[in-house]
């Protein structure tokens, strides 16, 4: 029998519970979850490419142990679409916090679909207490030396030193 790919992609930066909470779920649905970091040369991003790998390999092994789900952390440069693909993943992983949310994924839905027929969108809305958690937030509030502690892991907490 096959096993189910997925593919989660987003610049995880930094990862949020709100991201921890779509991967727990997501791995209810594949066997196999790929997330991929996307770069973007031209943004300094608040931690690098490299600590967010580390800290999403820190914070998944965990629930890749309790939902017996394969997780792979894998840097991606371009499409989506063509990271997903080279993955060999079916199922393109997306949560949702709102119906903002829900109007831009669509419009990328219908984008990926015409380039990518044979892979399918799964949203996975956001639990009720990490809905309004945004990583551009969380950055915001870092950046100008806020307590981000109620909406990033406690890993992500110490590495960006608050």
């Amino acid at each position: 029998m096959s096993k189910l790919v997925g593919f989660y992609p987003g610049s995880f930066d930094p990862v949020t519970n709100g991201h921890i909470d779509v991967i727990e779920r997501a791995c209810k649905l594949v066997d196999k979850l790929y997330i991929g970091i996307g770069v973007h040369h031209e943004k300094a991003g608040l931690l690098s490419d490299e600590n967010r790998k580390i800290l999403l390999e820190q914070t998944t092994s965990v629930i890749a142990k309790r939902t017996k789900t394969d997780i792979k952390i894998v840097d991606f440069d371009g499409l989506m679409v063509q990271a997903a693909r080279s993955f060999s993943a079916s199922l393109i992983i997306r949560g949702l916090r709102d119906t903002t949310d829900y109007n831009y994924e669509m419009q990328m839905v219908g984008m990926n679909s015409q380039m990518a027929p044979d892979l399918q969108t799964v949203f996975v809305p956001s639990s009720p207490h990490v809905r309004h958690i945004s990583a551009s937030l969380v950055r915001q509030i870092a950046q100008m030396d806020g307590d981000i502690s109620s909406f990033v892991p406690a890993l992500v907490l110490k590495a960006i030193g608050k």
